[in-house]
């Protein structure tokens, strides 16, 4: 390994760390919360989360990504180059996920909470997102583990 395989890994579990972290959080506790909630709370307030989360997890999230690339095909080892492609594919199947589903909803939702209004389907763009919640976790669970063979690899 060199100091280049070195970094980009750091920067790979540091960044996934970030989503996973999010994730997680909204499978654990935002997704229950909103199931609860009035729909005029969930088109608020979630838009609003949606505001701040879709300007500022790009910048992790695309960092993931490349970091992992990098330290994956710098990596001079078999198992860590596997642990890698591993990260990597999961990562671009959580990207996939996000633009196909939850990225129009967080649109719709962030619409609504800067014009105050309440759409008529917010419960079922609420379940819509709530149904891949779980699989971007476990995405993002997968990448991280992977991406630390790249680390505990010698």
């Amino acid at each position: 390994m060199n100091t280049l395989t070195d970094v980009s890994a750091l920067v790979a579990v540091f960044s996934t760390a970030i989503i996973y972290g999010t994730d997680v959080f909204c499978a654990l506790v935002m997704r229950p919360a909103a199931s609860g909630a009035s729909e005029a709370s969930v088109a608020d307030l979630l838009g609003r989360v949606h505001e701040y989360g879709d300007r500022r997890l790009p910048l992790p999230g695309i960092l993931s990504i490349i970091a992992t690339a990098l330290a994956t095909a710098t990596h001079d080892s078999t198992p860590a180059r596997i642990g890698g492609a591993i990260a990597l594919t999961a990562l671009l199947l959580w990207l996939a996920i996000y633009l196909r589903i939850s990225a129009p909803i967080n649109k719709k939702l962030r619409a609504a909470a800067a014009s105050h209004t309440v759409p008529a389907d917010t419960r079922q763009l609420q379940q819509r997102w709530d149904s891949v919640i779980w699989t971007r976790a476990l995405l993002q669970t997968i990448a991280l583990a992977s991406l630390l063979t790249i680390i505990l690899t010698r």
